[in-house]
């Protein structure tokens, strides 16, 4: 499957918003500024499909976005930073868990995690709910180019023992700004939505 087009569908809050139909889709969580944004333009080779932000928490619905007609790809409400009322933080709790529980078309989640930061508090139940849910899952940290190549497995290392992270969870290092951990993204997608090989946009 080649990625030829990419455009954004709707923002979605309640279940009756969600696109009809059967297609796939690929949800990426994370806290507030981890990078969600930033890698979904990175994979779709398209700078400002998802509008990334300086403001922390800027993602307030379950943003969908179509690969050609193959796909979705559903960037989730960030958790953790955002300076908004703790009423609005529990609205946004209970549309992501809404989603998490009930989309049967939901086929893989990714949880970003920023490589800088041990895991947060919300990191670890999000990956929790995931576990204990068998929601197939993987780990993207995020921001790799941030710091130097040799620290990378001692980074890692603390979000495997604070998430305490399964056997055969896959990790995939990556920077939007580079490209690193790319195509390992797609490869992943591709085996859970069961097509052989993803081409991505060149770039």
């Amino acid at each position: 499957m080649m990625i030829r087009e990419a455009k954004f569908i709707i923002s979605a809050v309640k279940p009756e918003q969600y696109p009809e139909g059967e297609l796939p889709e690929v949800a990426m969580a994370g806290r507030s500024n981890v990078g969600k944004s930033s890698l979904i333009n990175r994979l779709l080779h398209r700078r400002g499909l998802a509008r990334t932000s300086g403001t922390p928490g800027k993602t307030q619905q379950l943003n969908y976005y179509l690969l050609n007609e193959d796909l979705y790809f559903v960037d989730l409400p960030g958790y953790g930073f955002a300076k908004v009322p703790r009423d609005v933080k529990a609205q946004w709790g209970k549309m992501i868990g809404t989603y998490l529980d009930n989309r049967e078309n939901l086929k893989l989640v990714m949880q970003l995690i920023d490589i800088r930061h041990a895991p947060s508090n919300e990191d670890v139940e999000m990956y929790k709910y995931l576990a204990h849910y068998a929601r197939p899952h993987a780990i993207l940290v995020t921001k790799a180019d941030k710091v130097s190549r040799g620290q990378y497995q001692k980074h890692i290392k603390v979000i495997k023992e604070k998430l305490q992270v399964l056997p055969g969870t896959p990790i995939i290092l990556t920077s939007a700004d580079t490209g690193l951990g790319k195509q390992e993204v797609w490869d992943l997608i591709a085996k859970h939505i069961g097509v052989e090989k993803i081409i991505p946009p060149s770039g």
